[in-house]
């Protein structure tokens, strides 16, 4: 143990100089830029039959870290990274050096309880008063798949068993500024691609809700049954949020679940300011909320939380 944990230190020692200051210096880089033949040619990346010294490994762990990208520097900007945040930092190294999971209260009691707490709060923010249920999981695909397939279901629970065949055509309608994996859960899903219905958006990106009436009508017309609505808070290129309460009217009249893909923007219910940007979300069905994107959280903590609790 001794051995092990003299590594462990000078790692630690290595990762607080290399990662952390050097990757938060505004002097320093944000990359040390290569191509990947010449990358190739500086990282030892060749799997061997034999081990590497301790010291070979610590240099290599300081060349991985020298010639990545540094998301936590001041002159990086991207919409998945908020910067260095040094205790949810340290909450992945003690996440990381207990190597627990979150299967069963029996493995993981501590991060289990944890987990229940923090989805409550989120439900709170979204106005739920009755609660709901939710999980955490890889990413927001992942959150906005579940969405669709929870929507399903609740549509048709001979689906499960009996798959396509128990079902009339099926479609979805989201805005044409939505995340690609909107489209990726129908393919995945067996919806079929073509069975997500386009929505326009206006100047500012924003869904118009009297297009998504026109789309419900065209589905019906054509003999499909439209069964899931999916709005966007804070959309990957204008950063747009459509207009949930407008929409949640649509949804209820033709009864409709409506899904909010709030990965990028739920943090703004944090904020007195900007709240309003998502007013009408506690009537939506489902939500998908990222807490890496802007409330400083590690990659990845995706959160998805449904209303019902059934």
């Amino acid at each position: 143990m001794e051995a092990a944990e003299n590594f462990i230190q000078q790692a630690m020692d290595m990762i607080i100089q290399e990662a952390v200051k050097k990757g938060t210096n505004v002097k320093e880089k944000v990359c040390e830029w290569r191509s990947p033949e010449q990358l190739k040619e500086l990282l030892d990346l060749e799997l061997k039959d034999t081990g590497e010294s301790e010291s070979k490994i610590l240099q290599c762990c300081k060349d991985a870290i020298r010639y990545s990208v540094k998301t936590s520097h001041p002159r990086f900007f991207n919409q998945l990274f908020a910067g260095m945040e040094p205790h949810s930092m340290v909450a992945s190294f003690i996440i990381e050096a207990i190597k627990t999971s979150l299967y069963t209260y029996e493995v993981a009691p501590v991060f289990t309880l944890m987990e229940d707490v923090v989805l409550r709060t989120m439900m709170e923010l979204i106005g739920w008063e009755d609660g709901g249920d939710g999980l955490f999981n890889p990413g927001g695909s992942m959150s906005n798949m579940y969405a669709v397939n929870l929507a399903r279901y609740n549509y048709c629970p001979d689906f499960k068993e009996n798959g396509i065949y128990s079902s009339s055509r099926l479609v979805m309608l989201t805005s044409q500024e939505a995340h690609y994996s909107i489209s990726k859960a129908a393919a995945l899903l067996g919806l079929g691609t073509k069975n997500v219905y386009v929505v326009p958006s206006d100047y500012r990106g924003k869904m118009i809700p009297s297009a998504l009436e026109e789309k419900i009508q065209l589905a019906k017309s054509e003999g499909a049954v439209p069964f899931f609505v999916n709005v966007t808070a804070g959309t990957t290129v204008f950063g747009a949020f459509d207009p949930i309460e407008e929409i949640a009217d649509i949804c209820e009249k033709h009864n409709l679940w409506l899904h909010v893909d709030a990965c990028w923007g739920g943090g703004a219910l944090m904020s007195k300011k900007h709240k309003h940007l998502l007013n009408g979300i506690q009537r939506v069905n489902s939500v998908a909320w990222n807490l890496h994107k802007m409330l400083m959280a590690t990659l990845q903590c995706s959160a998805f939380l449904v209303r019902d609790k059934t």
